[in-house]
């Protein structure tokens, strides 16, 4: 059986719907639909999304109108975890853990490092946390980890890359630590298929960067290596609009 997930960063959820994000879910019918960045919180969630027939588990930030995560599926859940345990992170709704039969999968909502870096350490505690975390899930069943990871891992996967070395997601920091994190027994399934450059999942609304191609990857489906074999394709779709992100989209044989 081949499931597909579909993660999107959406800036925004009511935003997005206004957009045409549930005729997308409709059109693309995954299985399991992530969301970052939603902005909602708890009794929020649009007729337009609760009616599609999915079981909706939403992760609010305590600060409202700000991150927040949704994970959707039509698949049997068995449980579900929010957060990472630890306060300082969990208030701002970032993670989702939804175990299913053969897997876990965990959305994510990475926090940006920001202008001047001045969140850089508190980001480079939390991708510590979530590595740990991962680490201790995988020794029960495979892992699929999705969401705005919000680093440009390498220099391919930025149009700009000397004119960013110290700006917020391409910093040597962010980027070591996912190189760190991939070499823990964890695979950048885009990679597997495609390791040309110009292929982006995030664009600035400013200077026409989207028509253009101005663009960083930075929203990924990363696996544990055990099931590296189970992928069947990891695209970007580029050309779906609605949000300053792209969605990314993963078929898995389970």
């Amino acid at each position: 059986m081949s499931i597909k997930i579909v993660s999107w960063n959406v800036n925004g959820l009511r935003a997005a719907v206004r957009n045409g994000l549930a005729e997308f879910i409709g059109k693309e019918s995954p299985d399991i639909m992530a969301m970052q960045e939603v902005k909602i919180s708890d009794g929020e969630i649009p007729v337009d999304i609760s009616s599609l027939g999915y079981d909706i588990f939403l992760n609010p930030a305590q600060k409202k109108g700000y991150s927040g995560t949704i994970t959707m599926s039509r698949i049997p859940v068995e449980h579900v975890d929010y957060g990472l345990g630890q306060p300082e992170f969990d208030s701002e709704g970032r993670v989702i853990t939804a175990e299913f039969q053969s897997f876990y999968l965990i959305n994510v909502y990475f926090p940006n490092s920001q202008r001047g870096l001045a969140r850089l350490e508190y980001k480079l505690s939390f991708n510590t946390r979530l590595h740990a975390y991962c680490n201790s899930l995988r020794k029960r069943k495979p892992l699929v980890i999705t969401g705005d990871f919000n680093v440009a891992h390498r220099e391919i996967d930025i149009a700009n890359p000397k004119g960013n070395e110290r700006n917020a997601g391409f910093t040597i920091e962010e980027r070591n630590w996912m190189s760190e994190f991939l070499n823990d027994g964890y695979v950048d399934t885009f990679r597997l298929f495609n390791n040309e450059p110009g292929h982006y999942s995030w664009w600035s609304y400013m200077h026409n960067a989207r028509e253009k191609n101005i663009g960083w990857r930075i929203d990924y489906f990363v696996v544990t290596s055990d099931i590296k074999d189970r992928v069947i394709a990891s695209t970007i779709l580029e050309g779906v609009t609605g949000s300053d992100h792209a969605p990314v989209e993963l078929l898995l044989d389970f």
